[in-house]
């Protein structure tokens, strides 16, 4: 299917155009930075942001896109599941 927008940048607000499913891991960084977080169970998430910082953001709700920009979702610290990457 050829894309009309192909010619344009896409910006942070222009809809995703990839996504991955994430299994959290100490280790392993996602293959792209997200433009959001899709948390399908709701628990902790832990992440490494784009910026370099890690930080656990507590009792997040299931079912929701959240817009932050993270390179790595640990496992150490995270208890949702059913995540995807959006970027």
């Amino acid at each position: 299917m050829e894309d009309p927008f192909k010619n344009q940048a896409p910006s942070l607000t222009a809809p995703a155009s990839n996504g991955e499913a994430i299994t959290p891991s100490d280790t392993m960084q996602l293959s792209r930075p997200t433009r959001a977080l899709y948390v399908g169970q709701g628990g902790d998430v832990t992440v490494e942001m784009l910026g370099g910082m890690t930080l656990t953001f507590s009792n997040l709700q299931g079912g929701v896109f959240y817009p932050i920009r993270v390179t790595k979702v640990l496992a150490s610290g995270t208890t949702a599941s059913n995540m995807v990457g959006i970027s």
